[in-house]
């Protein structure tokens, strides 16, 4: 072969190799705003913990993109009564030590996750269930203490750990050195700075589309988007209405949304310091003004809610009206329960939007109360805020979803006594909520949910401002549909230049 050729030959390989490698990324660089605050996927339930660990983990079952249920682990489920309930699970599927996971691990997951031992955040979601046995290595038979309902829609978020590994290691190594049979495993969490997760080869159900991911944590959301913009994140979570234009207008950048079943809400105290007068509760939700939050600083990603609860969750109801924001009302509940002045502690983190939390504090100190902002990592409010009412403040921001579009894991494990999350007891909305969850017509829960709806607008625990849209950032080459449930599976994305 002649030099001449020889060079075209080199650079026609070049040129090739370097068109090969632009369709191909081995690595991709996820920013979320806080750390995760476990990655045992059954202790907290936050959307920067899930977000990392539901890549870890495969659930017992799923939604596809149109959010109906079906199998992932569980191939398929009969109800053999109304509260015993048959499922067949996969005999294909290894967690990530090549261990085979069968039917003992599933049912092992089940009843460690409602053993009020492990404390789970998660509890009250899974505490109709009874029991769950392995009857052979595929089979396992659940039994609830009732009809359960929202059952199905509940084990959605179930995912599978594996038995022999946890006993192994104990509950602390295990959030540590978290094993699963998803398409990732953990190989390093650097606590506060990042997390690195590399594909699993022997993964049951597809190919990994990246080889690696690596979930940043970057609490300042300005640094996220430049992140983005300059390639060095190619997805970031939980962009500011008011920022995503700027990312619209970034030639290599856009804007992903959908509308979700999370709630941005305000939860009041009503069983520790001013707040546990209902007169002073019912004066915040007057002082605060819905459509002018969603106006002045959604831009359009989100709408203003009634109650705690919003169209794609069975059990949301347009008949229950919320508080008309009225300041002289507010006000003057105020001076009738002698409040005029009062602190009012109200917990955050980086995770809310600043912006909402100030709106809100400036609604309520026009009421006559002095609100005075306490923000933390994560962590930290989580502890706090699932705490004792003494220490859980005033008033606290919360973006609430169960993503299992069922009232059942709204407004039960937020305001049923007994919640870690309640600070709030009223019998007659624990009746109307435990009836609900326990029968399976659908008009009928309906109606229960109706009724402790009316039940919240009068003691107003704590209130629904608007329902949210996710609101993502995401490198143009980056193909990805965000869902209602804000479910980040890796594997539904892929890279195309």
């Amino acid at each position: 072969m002649s030099a001449k050729f020889a060079s075209i030959a080199a650079v026609l390989l070049a040129l090739t190799a370097s068109a090969a490698f632009a369709q191909t990324k081995d690595t991709l660089t996820i920013d979320l705003p806080n750390d995760a605050a476990t990655l045992d996927p059954h202790l907290q339930w936050n959307t920067d913990s899930y977000t990392i660990y539901r890549n870890i983990f495969d659930n017992l079952l799923t939604r596809d993109p149109k959010g109906e249920i079906v199998p992932q682990i569980a191939k398929s489920w009969k109800y053999l009564d109304d509260k015993t309930i048959e499922f067949e699970i996969r005999d294909d599927v290894t967690f990530q030590d090549g261990s085979k996971l069968t039917a003992e691990d599933v049912a092992f997951s089940i009843n460690r996750i409602i053993d009020p031992k492990l404390k789970s955040p998660q509890l009250s979601q899974f505490d109709q269930i009874a029991k769950a046995e392995a009857t052979s290595p595929t089979v396992v038979k659940m039994t609830t203490k009732s009809a359960y309902p929202a059952l199905l829609a509940q084990l959605v978020k179930l995912s599978i750990v594996p038995k022999a590994y946890v006993e192994k290691v104990g509950d602390q190594e295990f959030n540590l050195k978290p094993l699963g049979s998803g398409p990732y495993k953990m190989v390093n969490w650097q606590k506060g700075v990042q997390t690195e997760l590399e594909a699993y080869s022997s993964y049951w159900r597809t190919k990994p589309p990246f080889q690696k991911v690596v979930f940043r944590t970057v609490p300042d959301v300005s640094t996220r988007i430049a992140d983005l913009k300059t390639g060095k994140a190619d997805l970031i979570r939980e962009v500011p209405p008011d920022q995503a234009e700027s990312i619209k207008s970034d030639s290599s950048s856009q804007v992903l949304s959908v509308p979700t079943e999370r709630i941005g809400y305000l939860f009041i105290n009503a069983q520790a310091g001013a707040t546990k007068d209902v007169r002073v509760r019912q004066a915040i939700a007057y002082a605060i003004d819905r459509q002018a939050l969603v106006d002045a600083l959604l831009e359009g990603y989100g709408k203003p809610v009634e109650v705690l609860g919003a169209e794609p969750v069975f059990g949301y109801t347009d008949k229950v009206k919320g508080y008309e924001y009225d300041l002289d009302k507010a006000k003057e509940l105020v001076k009738a329960a002698g409040a005029e002045g009062q602190t009012v502690e109200f917990l955050t983190s980086p995770s809310y939007s600043r912006a909402t939390v100030e709106a809100i504090q400036q609604m309520v100190n026009e009421a006559g109360l002095k609100v005075e902002i306490s923000s933390s990592d994560q962590a930290t409010f989580l502890k706090r805020r699932q705490g004792d009412p003494a220490n859980a403040g005033g008033l606290a921001f919360g973006a609430w979803s169960c993503a299992c579009q069922d009232v059942d894991g709204v407004i039960f494990p937020l305001f049923r006594t007994g919640s870690i999350w309640a600070k709030y007891s009223n019998e007659k909305f624990d009746a109307a909520v435990d009836k609900a969850r326990t029968i399976l017509d659908q008009n009928e829960r309906l109606k229960l949910y109706e009724e402790a709806y009316e039940i919240l607008r009068e003691d107003v625990p704590g209130i629904g401002l608007y329902q949210a849209y996710a609101l993502y950032g995401a490198n143009k080459n980056l193909k990805w549909q965000p869902t209602a449930n804000e479910a980040m599976f890796v594997t539904d994305m892929s890279w195309q230049q």
